[in-house]
């Protein structure tokens, strides 16, 4: 019998990354994304049998609804919830619009949480799941983030708040946060920046989106029953202290 999950943001880089290992590892996935192009081709590379895509916009509550609505259709018991679903918006705060910093935190905060207040009403009547959050070793302080590295600071505090009130009806809850990694968004940077940022790594390489998803996988395991409100770094080291 399959196993399921949900994935957010689950068409390119580390979502896609996290769903392949989860069809792999014998999940049905619903993969949410906004993008319909690249959701469409999960269903396609994978069959439907596999992976249903769905577009939504995670911070519109209704969508939210609509998702596990979907997901409800299909299968009666859920698993697993991946909240990989994320964007960035960078500048110095003094030239920062408030508008990049409402959406920012809408996306990657709000609707992290809209998509586990639903996911933890069904887990808790299941006696049963797990909730992995994406979080970013950004949250400790970047410069140019502070939108975002508030949001992903918040994604950890919620990430411990539901592992304390979700713990006793045997629901995990925690984080991966990635450093460096190889996605179509890094290799977007001019190459000297990105070899800057290469070279403040104490590995000195990037990670790729599979490493995320092996800490995702072992972090779903059923095997893996006693870990939760933990934040593990998957970041080359960067996040014990190496800088520019």
């Amino acid at each position: 019998m399959k196993k399921t999950a949900i994935v957010t943001g689950a068409a390119k880089g580390i979502g896609k990354a996290i769903t392949t290992r989860l069809v792999s590892e014998n999940y049905f996935v619903l993969a949410i994304d906004n993008d319909n192009e690249f959701g469409k081709k999960l269903e396609i590379e994978f069959g439907k049998e596999n992976v249903n895509f769905a577009k939504a916009d995670i911070c519109n509550e209704n969508d939210v609804n609509s998702v596990f609505e979907h997901f409800s259709e299909k299968q009666n018991k859920l698993d697993l919830l991946v909240n990989n679903a994320g964007i960035i918006k960078d500048n110095m705060i003094w030239n920062m619009p408030i508008t990049d910093f409402d959406d920012v935190i809408n996306i990657n905060l709000k609707g992290t949480w809209l998509m586990c207040k639903k996911a933890a009403s069904i887990m808790k009547t299941q006696n049963n799941g797990r909730i992995v959050n994406i979080a970013s070793r950004a949250w400790l302080g970047n410069k140019g983030q502070s939108n975002y590295s508030a949001s992903k600071a918040g994604i950890i505090g919620l990430t411990r708040v539901l592992a304390l009130e979700l713990g006793k009806y045997n629901v995990l809850v925690n984080a991966v946060a990635p450093g460096l990694i190889n996605t179509p968004l890094t290799q977007k940077l001019e190459k000297d920046v990105l070899q800057k940022l290469i070279d403040a790594q104490p590995t000195r390489t990037m990670g790729n989106p599979e490493d995320i998803a092996n800490v995702v996988a072992f972090l779903a395991d059923e095997n893996t029953k006693f870990i939760t409100g933990q934040t593990i770094y998957v970041d080359g080291g960067k996040s014990i202290g190496a800088g520019i």
